[in-house]
């Protein structure tokens, strides 16, 4: 019997798992897609590390954690710096000075802070009703139209007007020419690829792929003292309350014989008209050389049980759906229930192994 079945080989599981090997535990691992990583993923196409589910680029300021992942792999200085296209018109992100110049032929940041104040009093909104007015109230008319609008509704399913202010509670506006994306300490990508990361994560701990947990849960629960699961937490639960909702996504990735695309990692296309929020070409993730490149289309897509669950939709409804399984969960001295569909809970990269270290810390003896 192992002291521990991981159900999920993603972040969360892999770090849970490391550690308590480390202390001596005995951990499987097991996951029902036939690859380890979880959504972290990546492949290698074209010599190109391709990652399978969405851009991930690594970022904190907890040099803790900083240091703790580059304790498995070296990280290399990759800054997010991604560009909005509109139309045929190209726009730095996040919003800067760079992007207002572009917008306005602004040049100062006086210029540009009394441009947004000038578009924020023409649209008058003082009680903002919908997330369309809230940007409004916050950003001003051409920032919301060109760089917000589509790209939230695509990202949503829904019309702007028909989406609550409380989603947009700040856009970021700064005041520098500065395209880098994050605002953290530390930033960067494992060199070789995410999938290198989980792989020295696990080392010397047992990994069974394919295997669908809930599909044969009594027989997979025998095997260990205790379950840590990282799958949707209403699922587990047999959706006894109902069912939490989910964005899901879809990509399309090809390989092109160009090499070099379209000159940066991350495109976000923020027309509606186009159905994909952005084009990922991984290649300049690691600053990849090459004749080829490969790039991925991501679409939004309704989550419908069966599709992948990326996000949790974390409104009012939702978060009061998930407080009753939570009560059930820590009600659980069996089972712990980690990451963003075990917590229902938007996670980046950082926060889920800050998680995993807390939930070890709470359960090792």
């Amino acid at each position: 019997m192992y002291d521990y079945l991981i159900v999920g080989a993603g972040l969360f599981g892999a770090v849970f798992a490391h550690e308590m090997h480390k202390a001596g535990k005995s951990c499987l691992v097991i996951d029902k897609r036939p690859h380890i990583g979880g959504n972290v993923y990546t492949e290698e196409i074209e010599g190109i590390n391709v990652h399978k589910y969405g851009a991930h680029i690594f970022h904190t300021s907890n040099k803790k954690i900083w240091d703790y992942v580059n304790s498995f792999v070296e990280f290399n200085r990759y800054t997010n710096s991604p560009v909005a296209r509109y139309k045929d018109e190209l726009y730095n992100l996040p919003f800067n000075m760079n992007t207002f110049n572009k917008l306005w032929g602004v040049i100062t940041p006086e210029e540009a802070k009394a441009k947004i104040e000038e578009q924020i009093a023409e649209a008058g909104i003082k009680d903002p009703a919908n997330l369309e007015e809230q940007a409004l109230s916050l950003v001003g008319r051409d920032i919301y139209e060109k760089l917000v609008k589509g790209y939230t509704e695509k990202q949503w399913g829904r019309k702007a007007t028909e989406l609550p202010a409380f989603i947009i509670k700040r856009l970021p506006v700064r005041m520098i020419y500065d395209n880098n994306y994050f605002n953290d300490t530390y930033q960067g990508i494992p060199i070789g690829g995410y999938t290198k990361l989980v792989e020295k994560m696990l080392e010397g701990i047992e990994v069974w792929t394919n295997c669908d947990y809930l599909a044969d849960r009594e027989s997979y629960d025998a095997l260990a003292k205790k379950v840590v699961y990282t799958g949707m937490i209403d699922e587990y639960y047999d959706h006894c309350f109902g069912q939490l909702e989910y964005r899901s996504l879809r990509f399309e990735t090809e390989v092109l014989d160009t090499d070099n695309y379209q000159g940066n990692a991350v495109v976000n296309y923020t027309e509606y008209e186009i159905p994909y929020t952005r084009i990922i070409e991984h290649k300049h993730f690691e600053y990849g050389t090459g004749p080829r490149t490969v790039i991925t289309r991501e679409y939004p897509a309704t989550w419908k049980p069966g599709d992948e669950p990326y996000y949790p939709m974390n409104d009012d409804k939702n978060n009061e759906l998930y407080r009753k399984y939570k009560e059930l969960a820590d009600k659980n001295d069996k089972v712990i229930f980690g990451g963003r569909l075990g917590m229902y809970r938007y996670y980046d990269m950082h926060n889920i192994i800050e998680a995993a270290l807390e939930a070890v810390k709470m359960n090792r003896d």
